[in-house]
């Protein structure tokens, strides 16, 4: 799929696997795809700690996204423990946050997950079980043109 330069303010966005997950085409794919599209990108790679990713969204480099990605179907697990502790800090309670990609191994038994995830703190959900891969990345461009043309635009050293 050709991604065309956005046409809006590039986001800062960090990628991350959850902390159960060691698949990195995953994060590549990703962090190729955002770049193509204009976006700095902060790849943490995979199985990092909870703290790990709380640091990379904490400070001066602070990312206008953060996105989680999961292919090994413990995402729902790792995100909710993530997400809740991410919301309970005022400094980042405010940041975007999305999850996608295998988020359960119930096949569809796992459709509700996307809404629990939700209800947890996530911005967005792009679950697997629920869309098929095209109209998941379909959706999530649609999600990034849309934050990338409504986020503030904050200077460089004032984050």
């Amino acid at each position: 799929m050709s991604v065309h330069p956005i046409r809006t303010h590039p986001l800062r966005v960090t990628v991350s696997s959850v902390s159960s997950d060691a698949h990195m085409w995953n994060l590549v794919h990703l962090q190729l795809l955002l770049e193509e599209a204009g976006h700095e990108v902060t790849n943490l790679g995979v199985c990092p700690p909870d703290a790990t990713v709380l640091d990379a969204c904490r400070g001066a480099d602070r990312p206008d996204l953060l996105v989680l990605s999961t292919v090994n179907g413990h995402g729902h697990l790792d995100g909710l423990r993530l997400v809740r502790t991410l919301r309970r800090d005022p400094g980042l309670a405010g940041l975007p946050v999305v999850i996608g990609g295998k988020l359960g191994v119930r096949g569809a038994a796992d459709d509700r997950l996307g809404q629990r995830l939700l209800d947890a703190g996530f911005t967005a959900v792009f679950n697997e079980t629920e869309e098929p891969a095209e109209r998941l990345l379909a959706d999530f461009l649609c999600f990034l043109g849309t934050l990338a043309a409504t986020a503030p635009r904050i200077p460089v050293g004032a984050r």
